[in-house]
């Protein structure tokens, strides 16, 4: 095979910028927060109407303009909330026409419902930003969760579209999108995986505001108003037969420039903050001879894999992400996969009709592009195999075990390769996962929480999370699981800290710690499959001492506990909180932050930092004033406190003792 030199675009990744100007602000905080960060300080107004998964970043937007927001520049922020997103997109769109910086908030059923206003948007070159929280589609059921299918379906209406991994990039890609957006002239998304990114905790640097705004500069530098009276500009009139096509094909000047637009938005961000964006991104493809190719958060799953597929199984795996997807980066594409032998393309939507899923069909474009040698592509003389598969449709699970079996279905014998499979349900085209392995960083710790929507667990997740990362200084990964009814309902809490970069998008099952909101958990299922040997377990329980809350616990758990040695704690968050709460009606919510104080005196990071009681107490103040103050006030931040303390100081366990001589175990293995 044969691969000529590639023409144009930015060929290999630069070396590292030594001490950028604006290396960014630590902070922990999930990506609704990030895109918030940077849109309430950059814009002039936000349009938008509530839908999750994109509704945090509306409601905290709409938050920061009640308290008298302002932007970089001294103005005070708008926000404008109408009777639908079809209304929104046209408040931006009349927002914009003015010369205005503005942006969007939407997802899912949202954006489709406002498909009609961004074709205007993109036809009257208005160079704004829509953020996205990538939404499954209601089809054959309502979802709330991640999927591609909303943002897939408005590929045709002429904005660039990029996709975010993390809340890092959420935020970055906020303004290179704006730049590159205002720069070309063409509106931009930036998309990130509904909760699977908007709402996960991680470690991030935040982009200083003298950073943004020197990157973007005022509006008035870069926009005009098409409404200016003394400037008159004819903008959406009716074209009939003898204009309209000269109108359209006519679009194609700006569309041609957006490539080197992006790639130098890129370039500049790059120099000031030392991070490195571009179209595509390859990871470990130098040698490989088989690949995964993705967009969102799977792809980091997958470059996780990938390490441990090299390191355990000898196959040579790499992986490709693609950040933008319009302007799509064809001849990067070809360039970056020519090499292998074959690759696999995993998409978050099943589209049966068409020739194939969205990305894959592009991609098998591209590559028929450089097979005839088309102008712009490297010319080469095969096509890899190419391999696609649907998975995390509805925020489904994505697992290591799962991208594992995508490898060997790859280097699979020819005749039982499956060219189209499905990843994480059981159906005839699904590849079974027949391990699961860890690819969380070296001796990293996990957490996985039982609870109740409506007891303050998410909130708890996010405070111990901020606590983890910005007292701790470890990297951290937090998220919840739940459903769409949310209030009620069993939820999942996930914690992974770790001393490297957590890249697994994943519900964890091998974990460290266990808290139980009630013990009926035990009846419901076994919260201790898979809690480690010497594993921590708490139990929200209104017995009083060590011996009531060994008896609350059902012979099979205590079986279990015994044989792996694990730790059992124990206290009456409700209690607690009845006691400490101001008023009746956040009783319910408090009791969850009792688990705050339990983790921190059941895990050893105090310890293990040199952390000073007061240096954590102080730690844990600045956190619960990050997510109470602003929107209940210093006293709600001090009765959390004492809460906390509490839980801390008043949490028992079971000896040791009292598990080894109970007679009930004898020779039960549980």
């Amino acid at each position: 095979m044969q691969v000529e030199e590639k023409r144009s675009g930015r060929a290999t990744r630069p070396g590292p910028v030594t001490e950028p100007p604006y290396p960014g602000i630590p902070a922990t905080d999930d990506g609704t927060n990030m895109v918030v960060w940077v849109e309430s300080a950059v814009t002039q107004a936000a349009g938008s109407y509530p839908i999750t998964s994109s509704t945090n970043m509306g409601v905290e937007y709409q938050r920061l303009v009640a308290n008298g927001q302002r932007n970089l520049w001294g103005e005070p922020v708008a926000f404008l909330e109408t009777e639908s997103e079809h209304s929104s997109a046209s408040v931006c769109e009349g927002f914009a026409l003015a010369g205005g910086r503005v942006t969007n908030f939407t997802s899912g059923q949202g954006l489709i419902l406002m498909k009609e206003v961004l074709y205007t948007i993109a036809g009257k070159r208005l160079g704004l930003v829509f953020n996205i929280g990538a939404r499954a589609l209601t089809s054959q059921a309502l979802n709330v969760h991640a999927g591609h299918d909303d943002v897939m379906g408005c590929t045709d209406v002429g904005w660039g579209m990029l996709f975010a991994r993390n809340a890092q990039e959420a935020a970055d890609l906020c303004l290179i999108a704006r730049r590159a957006a205002e720069d070309s002239h063409t509106p931009f998304m930036n998309i990130q995986d509904g909760f699977l990114s908007t709402h996960t905790v991680e470690r991030v640097l935040k982009p200083e505001e003298d950073m943004m705004r020197e990157y973007l500069g005022h509006p008035s530098d870069k926009l005009l108003s098409l409404m200016d009276p003394y400037n008159p500009v004819m903008s959406g009139p009716v074209q009939n037969q003898d204009s309209y096509m000269k109108g359209k094909i006519a679009q194609r000047y700006y569309y041609d420039r957006v490539p080197e637009h992006l790639e130098a938005a890129m370039d500049e961000y790059h120099q000031l903050t030392g991070r490195w964006y571009d179209l595509v991104e390859p990871y470990r493809l130098e040698d490989a001879e088989y690949a995964i190719v993705g967009m969102g958060t799977l792809t980091e799953t997958a470059m996780a894999t990938a390490d441990y597929v090299r390191e355990h199984l000898g196959i040579k795996l790499g992986v490709l992400n693609i950040t933008s997807f319009r302007p799509f980066p064809g001849a990067r594409i070809v360039e970056a996969l020519a090499g292998v032998a074959a690759f696999s393309v995993i998409e978050r939507l099943d589209i049966p009709l068409g020739q194939s899923n969205p990305l894959t069909s592009e991609i098998k474009a591209a590559f028929a592009d450089a097979m005839v040698g088309a102008s712009g592509y490297p010319k080469v003389d095969r096509i890899p195999r190419i391999l696609s598969g649907a998975a995390g449709l509805g925020s489904r699970d994505i697992r290591a075990g799962d991208l594992l079996a995508v490898a060997k279905n790859m280097v699979a014998a020819p005749e039982d390769v499956r060219e189209f499979f499905v990843l994480g349900v059981k159906h005839p085209l699904a590849l079974d996962a027949d391990v699961d392995p860890d690819i969380n960083p070296p001796n990293a710790f996990a957490m996985r929480g039982h609870s109740v929507g409506g007891y303050g667990a998410v909130t708890t997740l996010k405070v111990i999370a901020v606590i983890v990362g910005d007292v701790f200084g470890f990297d951290v990964q937090a998220f919840p699981k739940y459903g769409s009814e949310k209030k009620g309902l069993p939820t999942n809490t996930y914690l992974t800290v770790g001393t490297g970069k957590v890249r697994s998008h994943q519900e964890l099952h091998q974990v460290d710690f266990v808290p139980l909101a009630n013990a009926s958990a035990f009846h419901l299922s076994n919260p201790l499959a898979g809690l480690s040997e010497g594993g921590v377990l708490f139990v929200q329980t209104d017995r009083e001492t060590p011996e009531g809350l060994w008896d609350e616990l059902p012979l099979y758990a205590k079986g279990i506990v015994k044989e792996k040695g694990i730790r059992v704690l124990g206290l009456d968050n409700t209690r607690i909180a009845r006691e400490e709460a101001p008023t009746p009606d956040l009783v319910q919510r408090m009791q969850g932050i009792v688990l705050l104080g339990v983790f921190l005196k059941s895990t050893p990071y105090q310890q293990s930092r040199g952390i000073t009681d007061e240096q954590l107490w102080d730690g844990v103040t600045e956190a619960l004033r990050h997510f109470f103050g602003p929107r209940r006030g210093e006293q709600v931040v001090q009765d959390n406190l004492r809460i906390v303390k509490r839980g801390f100081n008043e949490v028992i366990e079971v000896p040791k003792e009292i598990i080894e001589a109970d007679p009930g175990l004898s020779g039960n293995r549980g």
